[in-house]
């Protein structure tokens, strides 16, 4: 079976939630939840009011609602739309000019398995994140992508296809993610505000031709643990820091550690922001990938991480477009032309 007819035969693993109704309502939470919060118990983010969280001290002033911490959750959907060779992966290389086979079937559980498994992960523990979609995998799985949204999750860009950006014109580039926008909003009814370059790799004019597309923020920054403002062309664009440490695809590779380690890491990572977010902004993010990440082991220690998050007071978990909004609302976030 070929990487298309696996995507497009699949059966969808839970009745869906609602219809175009439902759709229309996830524009832009204000928070996501956190643990006992009455929000979780409602379906669609953005229609619910934000948790009250209980101040938890100096670093009640940072976040909105009193929350002292926020950690933001990537679920990066890219299974479908890798070539049919050079895609890597955990099998020896192979020359090009074949296709790797088994390398399909492997980022195939990520549709099959990983994303639904981590899909109810976060349900269970009440949490709202960003899905990075690339276009293809959303053209190859659309019902995947509409039930993300569904449940009340962010559709992020992630590019059309996996074409490094960096390589592109500026011509190429634009006509690329305005195919990405079709793509979502065709599968899931809703527009992309956020970004996300092949490895971060963006081009000297990604930021401008985002702006003129509608996006407001991207995440291809790793230099600060809170989100801060760029000038593109005299306005305001929201920089959402993303994560290497945190990352599963470089965490698991290269160091290769344990779920175990990278749950202890995670924890340790945590500790420090947590202390640090008595004095000033803290953000954490974390990235998963539908093949890398869904898998059980790795999906039992993440709740468990979860759980040792929600357990300190003040914590609270937020969709990347939610926190781009809110900086781009303050006078007092960091600011680099």
């Amino acid at each position: 079976m070929t990487t298309d007819q696996y995507a497009n035969s699949l059966i969808p693993r839970r009745s869906l939630l609602g219809g175009a109704a439902a759709l229309g309502a996830f524009s832009l939470p204000t928070l996501g939840c956190a643990a006992g919060s009455p929000a979780l118990a409602a379906g669609a983010a953005g229609t619910t009011a934000a948790p009250q969280i209980k101040s938890s001290g100096r670093g009640s002033a940072f976040w909105p609602n009193g929350a002292r911490m926020v950690v933001s959750i990537s679920m990066q959907f890219e299974a479908g739309a890798q070539p049919e060779s050079g895609a890597g992966g955990p099998f020896p290389p192979i020359d090009p000019k074949y296709p790797d086979l088994p390398v399909a079937k492997w980022y195939a559980y990520g549709v099959k398995e990983g994303i639904p498994r981590l899909l109810d992960l976060w349900d269970r523990k009440g949490v709202k994140v960003t899905s990075h979609m690339v276009g293809l995998a959303v053209e190859r799985s659309p019902q995947l992508a509409r039930e993300i949204v569904q449940r009340g999750h962010e559709a992020a860009g992630h590019g059309q296809t996996w074409t490094p950006q960096y390589s592109m014109t500026p011509a190429e580039e634009r006509a690329g993610y305005e195919a990405s926008i079709r793509t979502i909003e065709k599968a899931t009814g809703v527009r992309p505000l956020g970004f996300n370059a092949f490895w971060l790799r963006g081009t000297p004019k990604t930021l401008e031709i985002l702006q003129d597309l509608g996006f407001i923020y991207h995440i291809d920054d790793v230099s600060r643990d809170e989100p801060f403002l760029v000038t593109v062309r005299g306005k305001p664009f929201a920089v959402v820091p993303y994560t290497l440490r945190n990352n599963d695809i470089v965490r698991f590779d290269s160091p290769a550690l344990t779920a175990n380690q990278f749950a202890d890491e995670l924890k340790a990572d945590f500790d420090v922001l947590y202390e640090e977010s008595q004095t000033r902004r803290r953000m954490m993010s974390i990235s998963t990938h539908d093949r890398i990440s869904g898998i059980p082991a790795r999906v039992k220690v993440l709740g468990e991480f979860i759980d040792y998050a929600q357990k300190h007071p003040g914590v609270v978990f937020m969709r990347k477009d939610a926190i781009a909004r809110f900086a781009l609302a303050q006078s007092d976030v960091p600011r680099e032309t």
